[in-house]
């Protein structure tokens, strides 16, 4: 199941997008009534929803997550960690009931994709954190992630990791190299290509290929990029569209090149170095997955202590070690490049885990679809899809 999960046929994505917008005003909570009691002082616990495959874990006992059992040890707050988020959507649909009718959920601290994040903060659903308590926070988040258009200053939200969508492919039995997001239009990769067909997922890059300026999009890019990925599903040139299936079509040949997220593909390579991923020419999507706290939290600051934890650049790089996605730490580059196993250490020179300069000036944050597009844009890219 992909980390970035797939936005669903109009089901759970368009009672989503309902909710967010105006059809239910009562869903948005004021900021005055977004702080529960904290019981962090006399209670030293803490319960931490997460995605599966999401933490480092011991090589000989996998119910035993160093970083994290490295922070109970320091701090004697025991953490519940649960790995219950598969998709996006689904965990709206879980927690929202609570969430729009100023009820606990249960969990001090969760992890969605920003995009849903934007969500969560247009709703008021989402607590504001106390960065004078989180140094570290303060002082190593990558510049690059600071300022979403989504939550401005970073406020209620913390990247847990980032990533990349860009292009992935084979280039030992295509035979020559992919520079930019057109290549993937020529005739030798005729139904040989795959796009993800998650919505938020897809169309940045896409419209990165047509010289968009991804962090101020505007509707008439949106349709423009449809009508093209429309054609190109009636000519066939798009075999399908995929999830983190796209992994398995690579890996077999089936499919030359493809929409792929940087970590997966890092993965790849360790079984097949023939596989690349490339930041095209016009640039690719620099996206987070972000910790946030949501109202009523019982443990707001044993919360806050443990974001801030895996915000140390040894933790960060422990952590980045094991998961391989872009490191939210630039700090954390400079630890493993010190290890003394040269397979670690060479994960500091990975510009899939910690971007040059020259990669990081084609990457950008793409605006979230708002509320009053996400019901006729899905439905739109949901057509053209098959979803």
């Amino acid at each position: 199941m992909s980390r970035r999960s797939l936005l669903r046929a109009l089901g759970a994505g368009a009672a989503g997008a309902t909710l967010a917008g105006c059809g239910v005003p009562a869903a948005f909570v004021e900021p005055g009534d977004r702080a529960g009691h904290d019981s962090s002082a006399t209670d030293h616990t803490l319960h931490f929803a997460n995605w599966p495959l999401y933490i480092d874990t011991d090589d000989e006992n996998e119910s035993k997550r160093p970083t994290l059992d490295a922070f109970s040890k320091r701090t004697g707050i025991s953490v519940t960690y649960t790995e219950e988020i598969n998709d996006n959507d689904e965990f709206f649909g879980k927690i929202s009931p609570a969430l729009m009718n100023h009820q606990q959920t249960g969990r001090d601290l969760i992890v969605i994709s920003d995009w849903m994040a934007a969500r969560f903060v247009r709703l008021g659903w989402v607590q504001e954190m106390d960065r004078a308590k989180q140094p570290n926070v303060a002082t190593y988040l990558d510049p690059q992630l600071r300022t979403p258009a989504f939550d401005e200053g970073r406020r209620h939200s913390v990247p847990w990791q980032s990533g990349i969508t860009g292009i992935a492919y084979n280039r030992k039995k295509l035979g020559r190299e992919i520079r930019s997001t057109g290549d993937l239009w020529a005739d030798d990769l005729r139904g040989r290509v795959t796009l993800l067909s998650g919505l938020d997922e897809s169309f940045a890059l896409l419209m990165q290929g047509n010289g968009v300026d991804i962090t101020r999009w505007t509707a008439d890019d949106f349709h423009t990029m449809c009508e093209q990925v429309e054609k190109r599903v009636r000519s066939k040139h798009i075999r399908r569209f995929t999830g983190n299936d796209y992994i398995k079509d690579l890996a077999t040949g089936d499919v030359l090149a493809c929409q792929a997220y940087s970590g997966d593909v890092i993965q790849l390579q360790a079984d097949n170095p023939d596989i690349e991923f490339v930041v095209p020419e016009e640039g690719a999507e620099l996206w987070a997955e972000s910790l946030m706290i949501p109202n009523l939290a019982r443990h707001k600051r044993n919360a806050e202590k443990l974001i801030d934890h895996y915000y140390e650049p040894e933790v960060a790089a422990e952590l980045a070690a094991w998961v391989n996605y872009v490191c939210p730490v630039p700090a954390a580059r400079d630890v493993l490049a010190s290890a003394k196993d040269e397979e670690t250490a060479a994960l500091a020179e990975d510009p899939l885990i910690f971007p040059d300069d020259a990669m990081r000036e084609r990457l950008a944050i793409a605006r979230d679809v708002t509320s009053e597009e996400r019901m006729g844009f899905a439905k739109k890219w949901n057509a053209i899809v098959g979803l």
